[in-house]
């Protein structure tokens, strides 16, 4: 008989959660299978309840983070179609496929997606529904709680705005269960539970900002700020949210000097510097538990790395978009911004030519050398961002402008965020041209961070290269692939495999 498979949901759901073995500080998520365990014996400390609880930071990573074949991570899925990279890769046909938009319901970045968001609600679901009742400190409990449903709600957050409407799972599935085939629920009440799951994590006691790397009331009300701007916009509508974006966002930038922007560029990509300042919250990497492969996408396919790898070089910056910068822009400043055209061989020897502009976001000089610095060769262990506090300041000055104009305040955070690339931010706007300078400096502070296809979705509206401003989504051509938007790309097909094991599930229109 077959089953709702979400990556085999029966077994992700009832046993993934009892995984883990404890661990102490950053080394909360490694996960170990214990499979003998079973939920009956399990959930009965508060050891077990940490444990159940890494599971799901464990799982964190399996949404965007994992493997989709040669030279491909699932995150290709947002970066392919945005138009500010072109796809350099010969080697994989489903990235080819994503970069040309002829990509089909057996694409394996979104059929790898949606198993791992799945797992992670499943995980989640486990610890949400058996640790209310374990005896240990109520405090720690409610914060373990907090955890679980802010993880669940950025689970549901990326599958909402991937898919549209999603099987919305609340509680563990066992096959007895009545939602063992489930089928897909409105966006609407997906958000309303995303939202429910934030505002329970806002009461949870949770500390202000943690440099450990798990949930921190910071996190919870910028995502919770991204929630209500996203559904402010398509396809939703809710224009009232913008206030409530805007207030999130306020919440959030008060807790400074905790939390900042960093003075460089170049301290963004630091070791030492994650999980503070600007790190918001990141899906995080460690050395023992699991590398990221994030930067062999954006490496050259040449020696100029501690240790003599060499990188994917899987994607390169799309012409046009790396020539929109603005004249005197630091982020275009060569090793000092996003991007770089020379390097030093084995990381640290002579400066050599790439032939052209790379990424240099995501770029981890602690392993990989500079001139300065020799480099230790031990693996790429950099997070993977998921909200930067330059994108709290964008999303504030956004919503605000929406709902009052561009007061003083709103164009002050914008400012900051130009500042510190060095540009000077007009001082009187219209609300319209104070509106898509926002939108630009978000297609340009937050480029190769998976923002800018959310924003075209939520916006409509895609950045025309060329000319500087925006065109509407629907016929807007992809640079990087002269391929045309349309209005079916506005959500991803739901993975055949899934449609082949719950016959409750019904397809995407255009798929």
């Amino acid at each position: 008989m077959k089953i709702f498979k979400l990556k085999d949901i029966n077994r992700a759901l009832t046993l993934a959660l009892i995984t883990t073995t404890i661990l102490s500080c950053s080394d909360f998520l490694e996960e170990n299978n214990q499979s003998s365990l079973n939920p009956d014996s399990f959930y009965k400390t508060g050891t077990h309840a940490e444990s159940a609880l890494n599971a799901v930071y464990a799982t964190t990573r399996d949404v965007f983070g994992g493997f989709s074949g040669g030279n491909s991570s699932n995150w290709h899925l947002l970066e392919a179609v945005s138009g500010q990279s072109i796809n350099n890769s010969s080697s994989n046909p489903d990235l080819n496929s994503l970069a040309s938009l002829s990509y089909t319901s057996n694409l394996i970045h979104a059929r790898s997606i949606w198993a791992g968001t799945y797992k992670l609600v499943g995980n989640a679901n486990m610890v949400i529904e058996n640790v209310p009742a374990i005896f240990m400190s109520e405090a720690r409990k409610k914060q373990i709680l907090g955890e679980a449903y802010f993880l669940r709600a950025w689970a549901y957050f990326n599958a909402v705005r991937i898919w549209g409407d999603v099987p919305l799972i609340t509680t563990p599935v066992g096959t007895g269960s009545d939602n063992f085939y489930a089928q897909r629920t409105s966006q609407d009440i997906v958000y309303d539970q995303i939202v429910s799951d934030l505002q329970f994590a806002e009461t949870a006691g949770l500390p202000s900002t943690d440099a450990s790397g798990r949930v921190s009331l910071a996190a919870v009300k910028s995502l919770l700020a991204k929630v209500y701007l996203t559904m402010a916009g398509h396809p939703l509508n809710i224009t009232a949210h913008y206030a409530d974006a805007a207030s999130k966002a306020l919440e959030v930038m008060n807790l400074s000097p905790s939390i900042g922007l960093f003075d460089t560029y170049n301290e963004i990509s630091l070791e030492s510097n994650e999980n503070t300042i600007e790190h918001i919250f990141s899906v995080q990497y460690a050395p023992n538990v699991s590398a990221n492969y994030e930067s062999l996408s954006f490496l050259p396919a040449r020696n100029i790395t501690k240790g003599g790898a060499t990188g994917w070089q899987t994607n390169l910056p799309e012409t046009n978009f790396y020539n929109s910068f603005e004249s005197g822009d630091l982020r275009k400043v060569n090793r000092q911004g996003w991007f770089y055209t020379d390097y030093f061989v084995g990381g640290n020897g002579a400066l050599t030519d790439l032939g052209g502009p790379h990424i240099f976001k995501a770029f981890n000089v602690a392993n990989f050398g500079s001139d300065t610095v020799e480099g230790n060769g031990q693996g790429d262990f950099l997070n993977f961002s998921v909200i930067r506090f330059a994108e709290v300041l964008l999303i504030y000055a956004e919503a605000s402008n929406e709902v009052s104009g561009p007061s003083a305040a709103a164009i002050n955070a914008v400012k900051r965020v130009r500042d510190r690339a060095g540009l000077t931010t007009p001082s009187s706007l219209s609300k319209d041209a104070f509106r898509e300078l926002i939108w630009k400096e978000r297609w340009h502070e937050l480029c190769y961070e998976r923002k800018a296809w959310f924003d075209m979705v939520r916006l409509r509206k895609a950045f025309n290269s060329v000319t500087g401003s925006f065109d509407n989504f629907v016929g807007h051509t992809l640079l990087s692939s002269n391929q045309t938007l349309q209005e079916k790309h506005l959500l991803f097909p739901i993975p055949a495999l899934e449609l082949g094991n719950n016959p409750n599930l019904t397809q995407n229109t255009g798929y």
